[in-house]
């Protein structure tokens, strides 16, 4: 799998989420399996540069290469220039940001929302392509605006044409957010009209529906979001299943706390004490809800206020656990969609 001259390790990639794809939670993923991570979306707007949001979402400090920035915004000039900037401090891959559904993003026409008109989506790729070069551009969409509106092919032609070197699609509307069902047609049909890698995104929950969607798709590799959140050993699942057929045993419960235990002290370090201990309680929240118990250990670590005080009970929690079971005892997790053809 290749991305301009980047060679990947594999085909899994983490699908860029606003407030979770941060540069702890893509470093912990591709230590665990992951082949590639695209950051959140960042501001092409010039004034919030130097925000405290956008200076920690472009932050890539010991960050395995390549390091992908995806950029979003309405305006081609703004576009090329958020490019130029990234590149300058330190992105080796520029993503476009077209499958955001978020109200805030797609009100001010900027995500999804520029899937409704063609050709200013075009004239942002075209502006991008040529203020990164060399650097090699990547697109992230879905398959339309609407049920009535699939579009998907035709953007993805149009950006092929335009220079864009590998495409990613949502098998959803922005209409659908993430609700219902991802469909997987559209992206087969984009995959067979084009020569540049297509990724499949969307519902792939498990090293089964992931087997089925390289089937179904064709697809040169597949991004995966919510499924990895507290679950960031998912990719090396996947790879396994993928090469040998076969599921491989469930983490050792101590190599589990010693991950999460990693991510934490990175996530502390880039948010600071209070954004930090704060933050941390959704990846914590993440990992616990699949484990015995950990739903009203979640309830207990969310009235913790230090840093200290939930690595502490955590090493308690996790300890205990593995006094119980080596490995971790996942309770079953419902597949989003039945594997149909």
């Amino acid at each position: 799998m290749q991305i301009g001259t980047h060679v990947l390790p594999n085909r899994l990639f983490v699908a860029p989420m606003a407030g979770v794809t941060d540069r702890p939670f893509r470093v912990l993923c591709k230590k665990l399996g992951a082949g590639h991570a695209v950051s959140e979306m960042v501001t092409s707007q010039p004034h919030l540069y130097a925000s405290l949001k956008t200076s920690r979402r472009a932050n890539h400090e010991g960050e395995p290469a390549p390091i992908a920035v995806q950029i979003a915004g309405v305006e081609p000039r703004q576009m090329a220039e958020a490019a130029r900037y990234n590149i300058e401090r330190g992105a080796q891959i520029i993503d476009i940001n077209m499958g955001c559904p978020a109200k805030k993003v797609c009100n001010v026409f900027a995500g999804s929302a520029l899937m409704q008109n063609e050709a200013l989506a075009l004239d942002i790729v075209d502006a991008v392509v040529q203020a990164a070069a060399p650097v090699p551009v990547t697109l992230k969409m879905r398959t339309g605006w609407c049920q009535g509106e699939k579009n998907a092919l035709a953007i993805a032609q149009g950006a092929q044409a335009r220079g864009v070197a590998l495409i990613a699609i949502h098998g959803r509307t922005r209409e659908q957010g993430y609700g219902g069902e991802a469909e997987y047609d559209t992206i087969a049909a984009v995959k067979r009209a084009l020569r540049i890698p297509v990724v499949a995104n969307g519902d792939i929950d498990s090293p089964e529906k992931a087997a089925f969607v390289f089937r179904k798709t064709g697809a040169d590799a597949l991004m995966i979001g919510r499924a990895a959140q507290g679950r960031p050993w998912i990719f090396g699942d996947i790879a396994h299943f993928l090469a040998h057929g076969t599921h491989r045993a469930p983490p050792r419960v101590l190599d589990a706390q010693q991950w999460l235990t990693e991510h934490l002290d990175d996530h502390y370090r880039l948010y600071g004490e209070l954004t930090g201990t704060r933050s941390a309680r959704k990846h914590i929240g993440w990992t616990l809800k699949q484990l015995p118990g950990g739903e009203d250990f979640r309830r207990e670590m969310n009235l913790l206020d230090t840093s200290s005080q939930q690595l502490r009970r955590l090493a308690e929690w996790f300890g205990e656990l593995a006094r119980r079971h080596e490995r971790l005892p996942l309770l079953p997790q419902p597949a989003s969609v039945p594997l149909t053809a």
